[in-house]
């Protein structure tokens, strides 16, 4: 199934990405002499993830986690690309809620396991082998796309699908504004290569 959004949405979030990858960019590129290429590599994918995390006004779990996890980094470059200041959660009382909810999902899941036992236990009948691994399955692709959608380990399945389908429509939007920007710049070049 294709993520697809309306072709003007897609265009307006290219332009608001584009406007805020450049200034990230610019500001990265005030000390871009003391840069390492590893700096300037990580420098280009933070600014590019925060401009695109930004496009989603933190209407989203992924758009709030990549730009949590950047400002814990680096907080003033993400202030400067927004234009407005960031609130961080205190780090200790996030990691409390965190340790927290995984208990809680923890103690769900066991008594799930527990009420299915017994489920299980109380039909006689032959559970065809199938759909055992079938479940086995979705249950181990879930757990992978929740470690690939930022913010996916706290999302239940309902949210891990709509995040996960607007999160491939925003790198979609990513992708194609850098194609068009890696074409622009081959053709200059061949520009410039015929001019001597």
């Amino acid at each position: 199934m294709k993520s697809r959004m309306p072709e003007n949405r897609s265009e307006s979030m290219k332009q608001e990405f584009l406007k805020k990858w450049i200034k990230g960019l610019q500001i990265y590129s005030k000390n871009s002499n003391k840069m390492t290429i590893l700096d300037r590599k990580n420098a280009i994918k933070q600014s590019a993830d925060v401009a695109i995390a930004s496009t989603r006004n933190a209407e989203t779990q992924w758009s709030r986690a990549v730009m949590a996890r950047i400002a814990s980094k680096n907080e003033t470059v993400v202030e400067k690309i927004l234009g407005r200041k960031v609130l961080l959660v205190d780090k200790n009382k996030s990691r409390s809620i965190i340790t927290c909810s995984k208990k809680i999902v923890r103690r769900s899941i066991v008594n799930a396991h527990r009420k299915k036992a017994r489920v299980v236990r109380s039909i006689s009948s032959v559970v065809e082998d199938g759909s055992i691994i079938a479940k086995k399955m979705v249950k181990k692709r879930t757990r992978v796309l929740k470690r690939l959608v930022p913010g996916g380990e706290q999302m239940d399945e309902v949210s891990l699908i709509k995040e996960t389908l607007d999160y491939i429509a925003s790198l979609q939007v990513q992708v194609d504004v850098m194609r068009n920007i890696a074409a622009a710049a081959e053709i200059l070049g061949r520009t410039e290569r015929l001019s001597f």
